[in-house]
């Protein structure tokens, strides 16, 4: 019944939301295309015939790709406005799709797969500024675990999908990511937020008056404005960033990096199908990868209940708890059993496997994203969400590649391993350096951070 009311409500921002956020489920579904297609593209009767090394890179390159999008982004968002940059981003993943269905060479692959990178980190850093700044103090914490849910959507899809198709249709059919975006996404409003800054104060009405379903929004509208003057007031540069004043918010910043790249989680994700060929149960890879799809939907829901209850940090804390034990009973499983076990303990690391999707949803895949979008003022919140998407993308190219390689040379033991230990140092981190900020207005979430205060 609560939720019925919280919709009724916030109608307006929720259909915003999802709106905005498919466009989070296009670029994830470029992501999770690796997962089927590189069974095919390297097996015997491969329609373009690769090798394993040119496999990884064909993974890794999006990740470089990803580095320019939140550049193009940190000039665009400010100048065009946050909705059409992000509207902006279908266009690379369309000529992507193209390039696959029409491509026959590895070369077309690598080009896709750079622009499905663009597309990807355009959509991660223009979203949650986005979803910040048209969301009610209510809901904004409910309202950016969304990003996540359309994200395993887009897994989901795939995973189902991709095994089944021929690898052109696959290509083709995937133009309805893109398609449900724009079709959806142009019809909603530009934020209040970089109307004010524009100066266009009618039109900022406007944009508020729908998002709230109410024309009472002049303290609102007061409270916007005072806080882009203030905004406005502060020298706005990349460099800014790095200096004294916001020493607390990058740091937050780079724990969140941390603790959700280290997981390994696009690396796993991205060669689930293959992982999977390693494990011995009654279920085939394609059809294991259907339940881990299936699995993270429904471990990212949850989120979008607890995270304005419960609170951001203790459900950081325990995602990042929960991943760590995961990927350890992971890395013990194939020391113990290798990876060409035949047994029926298979299950075992299937099994944790899905409970390592469970954690990783249960926190560090969805709050993490609600705490970026309340830490920093409008004025530099395009160039933060551009480092975050930058720094993620450096480790999602280094630890994908090594994932590869060392699952092909080492075994699958020492890639979990890692990522086990390098998450433990990632709880001490949350633990030591995120804030709580439930409930907290954006400026009491930014004088919080800036006083350092952990609880």
């Amino acid at each position: 019944m609560r939720f019925v009311q919280l919709f009724e409500k916030y109608r307006n921002e929720y259909l915003a939301t999802l709106a905005a956020t498919l466009s989070i489920m296009m670029t994830v579904m470029t992501n999770a295309w690796s997962s089927p297609a590189i069974v095919k593209l390297e097996a015997e009767d491969s329609p373009i015939p690769i090798t394993e090394d040119e496999g990884s890179w064909v993974v890794a390159i999006q990740a470089i790709g990803g580095i320019f999008g939140p550049i193009i982004t940190g000039v665009a968002v400010d100048r065009i406005g946050r909705k059409w940059t992000l509207l902006s981003a279908a266009i690379p993943t369309i000529i992507g799709w193209i390039l696959i269905g029409l491509g026959n060479s590895v070369g077309y692959l690598y080009a896709a797969r750079f622009l499905f990178g663009v597309s990807y980190g355009t959509t991660y850093s223009v979203s949650p500024i986005y979803l910040g700044e048209i969301t009610s103090d209510a809901i904004r914490g409910s309202s950016g675990t969304m990003i996540t849910i359309l994200a395993r959507i887009g897994f989901l899809l795939m995973y189902s999908i991709g095994p089944y198709l021929e690898y052109r249709t696959l290509a083709w059919v995937s133009m309805i990511g893109p398609a449900l975006f724009v079709l959806s996404f142009m019809w909603m409003p530009e934020t209040p937020y970089y109307l004010i800054g524009k100066n266009q104060h009618k039109q900022a009405e406007q944009s508020l008056s729908w998002f709230r379903r109410t024309t009472k929004i002049s303290e609102e509208m007061e409270a916007m404005k005072s806080s882009v003057e203030k905004s406005n007031q502060d020298k706005t540069s990349l460099s800014v960033l790095f200096t004294p004043a916001y020493r607390n918010n990058m740091r937050i910043v780079f724990v969140l990096v941390f603790s959700m790249q280290f997981t390994g989680i696009l690396a796993i994700l991205g060669y689930a199908q293959t992982i999977f060929g390693k494990i011995s149960t009654s279920l085939k890879p394609e059809e294991m990868s259907i339940v881990l799809g299936a699995v993270q939907l429904v471990a990212v829901i949850f989120p979008a209940f607890l995270v304005d209850r419960m609170g951001r940090r203790p459900l950081l804390l325990l995602s990042a708890v929960g991943t760590t034990l995961s990927l350890l009973v992971c890395s013990i499983y194939f020391a113990i059993a290798g990876d060409n076990y035949q047994g029926s303990l298979g299950w075992i690391a299937f099994i944790a496997i899905l409970f390592y999707i469970v954690f990783y949803g249960l926190g560090l895949a969805t709050v993490s994203f609600a705490v970026l979008t309340e830490i920093f003022p409008k004025n530099i919140r395009a160039y933060a969400n551009a480092t975050f998407s930058i720094a993620s993308a450096i480790l999602i190219f280094g630890i994908v590649k090594a994932f590869q390689v060392t699952l092909d040379n080492v075994g699958a033991y020492l890639p979990f391993g890692l990522f086990a230990l390098c998450e433990a140092i990632g709880c001490v981190l949350i633990y030591l350096y995120i804030p709580e900020t439930k409930g907290k207005s954006l400026d009491e979430v930014q004088r919080i951070v800036a006083g350092n205060r952990v609880s």
